[in-house]
């Protein structure tokens, strides 16, 4: 059985950092898994993705350069490590992951594919 744990949000001032910690197990095959994020009233939306098979990545426009995910092999954890966030990162974050069907560039937008979800963790920024 496929599990993910998110952990790490927390509130933050505007331009400081936190990191977003998601333990995986149960996985069987390769997979994509990354972040997602909804903030209030607003619809759910892909932050940023690695594929387990070649490491490829993905990152929407607003958090590239921000932002970075890695996935730490030997302890099934993905990292996101997130810098000079900003009041509109505000949001519940959430870690999921899927078989890989395509790129994480085409999977991760629109969550195309990912069967597994982990409870959310809040990330607030203050500004």
């Amino acid at each position: 059985e496929v599990q993910l744990q998110a952990s790490g949000g927390g509130l933050v001032q505007a331009g400081g950092s936190l990191r977003l910690s998601c333990a995986a197990s149960g996985f069987t095959f390769d997979y994509v898994i990354g972040w997602f994020r909804q903030a209030p009233g607003e619809g759910r939306e892909g932050v940023s993705c690695i594929s387990s098979s070649d490491g490829a990545t993905y990152y929407r426009d607003s958090v590239e350069g921000r932002f970075a995910i890695s996935s730490d092999n030997a302890k099934n954890t993905v990292y996101l490590q997130m810098n000079d966030l900003k009041p509109e990162d505000t949001a519940v974050y959430y870690c999921a992951a899927g078989p890989i069907l395509f790129s994480p560039s085409q999977q991760c937008p629109i969550d195309n594919g990912m069967d597994y979800w982990g409870k959310g963790t809040l990330v607030t920024v203050s500004s």
